[in-house]
């Protein structure tokens, strides 16, 4: 198993640094990490450094709390891609969701769809497990899986609390084989990673993953 290949290499702290950005990068070159994951912000001057690299550029919308109205979200995600972006992992509007408005949630997902798939754009849909009951995480999945879009994906990392191997297991079920589920918020050492793998995500989004790499070369029939 490519353990890398699993790998958002992300740094989304709001005092991120050029410098750290650059060491960042230059990290996902190293290892060969699926992608790294910045704010919007930062996003042309990733597209610079990994030009030349397999990595590819992913950046949030909506993020983190994902209340910002569909309009906003889109246009975000237009700049990002204008911009170098080559995924996009955009939060959904949680209260929406738990307000049982499901065509809004919809409407809301399908708006940033829409640019996404119009310029060959991955989009990965951020539900905030943390914050919602399990009859909720299924409903946005569903929505998710009706959509057609590439990703569910567990959480920002800036709620009360990341990605558990219940929660992927759950949304992997709920949208079967067609799209992917990716693990974000709290995924530290090589033994969650696995774990996480072994539930269903093909996707680890960490800011340890220099350190997961490590942990893999340690680690015998891994």
């Amino acid at each position: 198993m490519n353990l890398n290949l699993y790998i958002d290499h992300t740094l989304l702290k709001p005092n991120a640094t050029s410098d750290q950005i650059t060491k960042l990068c230059k990290e996902a070159i190293e290892h060969e990490f699926a992608s790294v994951c910045v704010n919007s912000f930062f996003v042309p001057f990733c597209s610079r450094i990994l030009k030349e690299a397999k990595v590819k550029v992913c950046t949030v919308v909506g993020f983190p709390l994902g209340a910002s109205p569909k309009e906003v979200k889109a246009y975000e995600a237009k700049l990002a891609i204008e911009h170098g972006a080559n995924e996009i992992d955009m939060v959904i509007n949680i209260s929406a969701l738990k307000d049982e408005l499901y065509d809004s949630v919809e409407r809301d997902i399908a708006a940033v769809l829409k640019v996404c798939h119009e310029n060959s754009t991955l989009l990965k849909v951020i539900i905030e497990t943390c914050l919602l009951t399990d009859d909720e995480k299924v409903k946005a999945c569903e929505i998710a899986k009706k959509l057609k879009v590439d990703f569910v994906k567990t959480s920002t990392g800036f709620s009360t609390g990341g990605a558990t191997v219940e929660d992927v297991k759950l949304m992997k079920e709920a949208v079967g084989d067609d799209i992917q589920v990716k693990a974000s918020g709290g995924i530290k050492d090589i033994e969650t990673a696995k774990k996480m793998i072994a539930a269903g995500a093909t996707r680890l989004g960490a800011s340890s993953g220099v350190k997961l790499m490590a942990g893999k070369s340690g680690t015998a029939n891994y």
